[in-house]
């Protein structure tokens, strides 16, 4: 039986709606018949697009990618708040949007730049080795640190009340739905991220990204190594 090639470097993976991070490791092991892949940060399940994915010795770089800034498109919802922060979750209040255009801008502006920000109960973020999303699911809520995050940029693409679409330019650990969550609690009627789509994880960009069953479509045809991106280690 012929021996699986070892590849090395970083697939840059279009992770689609469903997959946990973790779930597209899995499933690469699998495609690749590799045991040797990690992923470079976590994005929700619900969440889609750019997951830079290390292979081989590329997985060496884990950190350093992580490390690396992030660009996303997110879609705001006015007016409602969720345990999750998101609108996977439970519904926790509902207000009507009385904010002006004018105010939106201007309270998303207002976040641009450095400031501490509250990880949400829903996260893979650890306190005392315990996953937060766990604790949460069990309905247990625990003093959480803040932690300074930079937003580097918040281009607003569209108002249109009560969603406002926006690309967020931001540090390595940034809640998107957190921020959306603070802007909700400046303008006083409550937000909700209603989706989000990762466009770019420094170098790694969405045009460029393969989704899993492209994945398998190249390594039937036996061309992986066109997406294995060298990375020297």
């Amino acid at each position: 039986m012929e021996e699986p090639r070892i590849y090395n470097g970083v697939i840059n993976i279009n992770k689609e709606a469903g997959f946990t991070s973790m779930d597209v490791v899995a499933r690469m092991r699998g495609i690749l018949r590799m045991k040797k892949i990690g992923h470079t940060g976590t994005l929700d399940p619900e969440a889609t697009g750019v997951l830079p994915v290390c292979v081989g010795r590329g997985t060496k770089l884990v950190e350093k990618f992580m490390a690396d800034d992030k660009v996303y498109r997110a879609v705001m919802l006015l007016g409602v708040t969720t345990d999750s922060q998101d609108m996977t979750g439970k519904v926790l209040t509902e207000s009507a949007v009385q904010c002006a255009p004018a105010d939106i801008l201007s309270a998303i502006g207002s976040f641009v730049g450095g400031y501490d920000q509250l990880p949400p109960m829903y996260s893979a973020k650890k306190v005392n080795g315990k996953k937060l999303v766990d604790l949460a699911r069990k309905g247990i809520e625990v003093e959480r640190q803040p932690r300074f995050v930079n937003i580097m940029s918040i281009n607003v693409e569209a108002v249109d009340i009560p969603r406002v679409t926006m690309t967020v330019t931001c540090s390595k650990g940034t809640y998107i739905r957190t921020l959306c969550h603070d802007i909700g609690q400046k303008l006083g009627c409550g937000a909700a991220m209603e989706s989000l789509v990762r466009t770019r994880v420094g170098r790694f960009k969405l045009e460029d990204a393969v989704t899993l069953g492209e994945l398998e479509k190249l390594r039937d045809e036996e061309r992986l190594e066109e997406v294995v991106i060298d990375i020297q280690v």
